[in-house]
C-alpha cells in the first residue's frame, strides 16, 4: 500500500504536506561542536519524511511506518513523553516550541525514515528537523531554517537528555546538494565547500553493532571537555571554549591538565586544526592531504578521546587495509556506528567485499555498505 493511501486509512483524510530532512555525514570535526570548533558535514539521501495535516484537535498523532506505532502526544501536557521510545522527539520539539510562545495545532503525522536507526548517521536529527517544519508550517509560522535546527538542538539537550551540539540538526536543516558545510559551531556561520573528490568516492559502512550507553559515554565526555576548559582558563582567559585555543596556546598551558582530561583536551584542539586544514585541502582538490586529515582524526578518537571501539576501529582499519581505499574514519558519537571511507572509483564493490569479510572474521558482525549521495538537507512538498 503506498503511504499516501495508507495516511487516509489511518487517520480518514489526505495528507496536506511532505516534508523531509536528511541524515548527514561528518567529513571531519569529530566531538568538536559542543566545544565550539568547526566541522564539516553533508547532508545525505537517506531522510526522514513525514506527510502531514492539520486534525482540528489538540492531540499530535505520529505513526512510525517503519515500526507500525503510533504515539498520541498532548499538546496540553507534553511533559509526559520524555521516556517513549517512538515519539519523544517530536514531544520534545513541540515542548520547546510551547516554551517560547510558537503556536501549536493539533495534527496528524506519517512518518517514514531510511536514516538507519543508531547508525550514527543522525537520525534524530533528521526526524526532529523534519517535524519542526511540519509543526511551524501547519501552525503558519514563518520560519527560518537555521533557527529551526537551533530550536531542534534544544529538544534534544533539554527535553532528550543528550547534550549535543548543533552541527547534525544544522546539516540536517541546511545541507546542499554536492557541497560539504564548513560549520562554525559557536556562531553559526558557514560556508558552502563542493565536494569534489576527484577520483574517489564516498562509501558509508555501518558496524552493526547495538550501540550502548551512547547518551551516558557522550554526557560524560562533554562533563571532561568543560572540566578540562575551567583548568585552562586561568592561563587562557580568552577561551569561551576549547576551540578558542590553538595548538600553540594549548601547547603552553596543557601542564595544568594530566590523565583523561588532556587526552581529551588534546583530541580537541587538535582536531579543530585538522578541521581547518581539510576545509583548505579540499578546496585545493587535495585528496590525499585530505585523507591523511580523516585518517588522524579516527586515530585521535580512538587513543585520545575513547569513543570508538573494538567494531568501529576494526572497521575503519579494515578498511584502510583494503586496496583502493586511502582514508577511513568512524562518524558519530561512536561506540557503534558508521565510518566513512575514500575509495577508488571502480574499486567499491571489490571494497565492500573485502572489507565485509575482514571485519566479519575479526568481530562477528556483518557490516551494511549504503549507497549515498550528498542531497538537499530539507525538502518541502505542498499536496
Amino acid at each position: 500500500m503506498q503511504k499516501y493511501e495508507h495516511f487516509e486509512q489511518l487517520f480518514g483524510a489526505a495528507p496536506t504536506l511532505e516534508v523531509s530532512a536528511a541524515g548527514r555525514i561528518n567529513l571531519i570535526g569529530e566531538h568538536v561542536d559542543y566545544c565550539g570548533g568547526k566541522v564539516m558535514p553533508a547532508s545525505l539521501n537517506l531522510k526522514s519524511t513525514v506527510l502531514a495535516r492539520r486534525n482540528g484537535t489538540h492531540v499530535v498523532r505520529v505513526y512510525a511506518d517503519d515500526l507500525n506505532v503510533t504515539a498520541e502526544l498532548d499538546l496540553n501536557d507534553l511533559d509526559q513523553y520524555r521516556g517513549l521510545g517512538w515519539g519523544k522527539y517530536h514531544a520534545g520539539v513541540l515542548s520547546v516550541m510551547k516554551k517560547a510562545g510558537m503556536p501549536l495545532v493539533g495534527c496528524d503525522l506519517y512518518c517514514s525514515c531510511t536514516v538507519p536507526f543508531g547508525s550514527g548517521l543522525s537520525s534524530s536529527a533528521a526526524i526532529e528537523v523534519s517535524a519542526a517544519v511540519v509543526f511551524q508550517m501547519l501552525a503558519g509560522t514563518p520560519y527560518d531554517l537555521v533557527q529551526t535546527a537551533v530550536l531542534c538542538q534544544k529538544a534534544e539537550n533539554e527535553y532528550c537528555g543528550v547534550n549535543c551540539g548543533i552541527m547534525d540538526q544544522f546539516a540536517s536543516a541546511m545541507g546542499k546538494k554536492d557541497k560539504a558545510i564548513l560549520l562554525d559551531c559557536k556562531t553559526l556561520d558557514y560556508e558552502y565547500i563542493p565536494l569534489k573528490l576527484g577520483r574517489y568516492e564516498l562509501i558509508v559502512s555501518n558496524c552493526n553493532k547495538p550501540h550502548a550507553l551512547v547518551t551516558s559515554k557522550y554526557n560524560e565526555r562533554r562533563a571532561e571537555v568543560d572540566r578540562a576548559l575551567a583548568l585552562l582558563r586561568p592561563l587562557l582567559p580568552h577561551a569561551a571554549c576549547l576551540a578558542d585555543i590553538t595548538p600553540e596556546q594549548f601547547e603552553g598551558a596543557k601542564h595544568v591538565l594530566s590523565g583523561k582530561l588532556l587526552d581529551r583536551a588534546t583530541h580537541v584542539v587538535e582536531e579543530c586544526e585538522r578541521v581547518r586544514k581539510a576545509a583548505e585541502a579540499l578546496k585545493q582538490g587535495d585528496i590525499l592531504t585530505l585523507a591523511g586529515l580523516i585518517n588522524a582524526s579516527h586515530d585521535s578518537l580512538s587513543r585520545l578521546y575513547e569513543v570508538t571501539g573494538k567494531e568501529p576501529d576494526a572497521l575503519a582499519y579494515a578498511a584502510r587495509a583494503t586496496d583502493g581505499c586511502i582514508a577511513s574514519r568512524m562518524i558519530g558519537a561512536g561506540f557503534g556506528g558508521c565510518t566513512i571511507s575514500l575509495v577508488e572509483q571502480g574499486k567499491t564493490e571489490a571494497f565492500k567485499e573485502a572489507v565485509g569479510r575482514r571485519y566479519y572474521h575479526e568481530t562477528g558482525y556483518h557490516a551494511s555498505f549504503y549507497d549515498t549521495s550528498i542531497e538537499d538537507g530539507v525538502t518541502i512538498r505542498t499536496l
